[in-house]
């Protein structure tokens, strides 16, 4: 059994700092204004299928490295899509320096590379670095076609 980790994020409605854990069911909300908070979370090889792949929203994953200027440029701007479509989405962030198997696993070959997965299926593939408006673009594109889950 894993221990459960969080981390602090600022609801963009009110400003209030709440403690979101990586994985957990449903779709977190502030405990002040009750309005849904950016998921933002970092997975690794040994806990990638509890934080995204059981997730109840679509996951984009941003497979990265510390060495990349591309992967230090595009996550500021994930993190706005996060904040943009907070509840619909939740992002993963994976360094694969320090995660071989999932580098692996999805074949990365650059980073910085993202992936939509929906329930442990990759639904998108991206590779390089975009603007957040193109970011959010690809993003609600590649959920559209999934079904409108209930309040989490």
């Amino acid at each position: 059994m894993s221990t459960v980790r969080a981390t602090d994020v600022t609801c963009p409605r009110c400003g209030r700092t709440n403690r979101v854990p990586v994985a957990a069911a449903g779709r977190p909300r502030c405990g002040n204004c009750e309005g849904p908070l950016p998921w933002i979370a970092e997975a690794g090889d040994d806990d990638f299928a509890e934080v995204v792949e059981r997730a109840t929203v679509p996951g984009v994953v941003d497979l990265w490295a510390t060495w990349c200027g591309p992967c230090r440029m595009v996550s500021p701007a994930l993190e706005k899509v996060a904040a943009d479509l907070a509840g619909r989405i939740k992002l993963v962030k994976v360094d694969v320096d320090r995660n071989p198997r999932l580098a692996r696993r999805f074949e990365v070959q650059a980073v910085p590379t993202l992936l939509i997965l929906d329930k442990g299926r990759t639904v998108a593939r991206q590779t390089g670095a975009a603007p957040a408006p193109v970011l959010r673009r690809w993003v609600e594109q590649s959920i559209a076609g999934r079904a409108p889950a209930g309040k989490g």
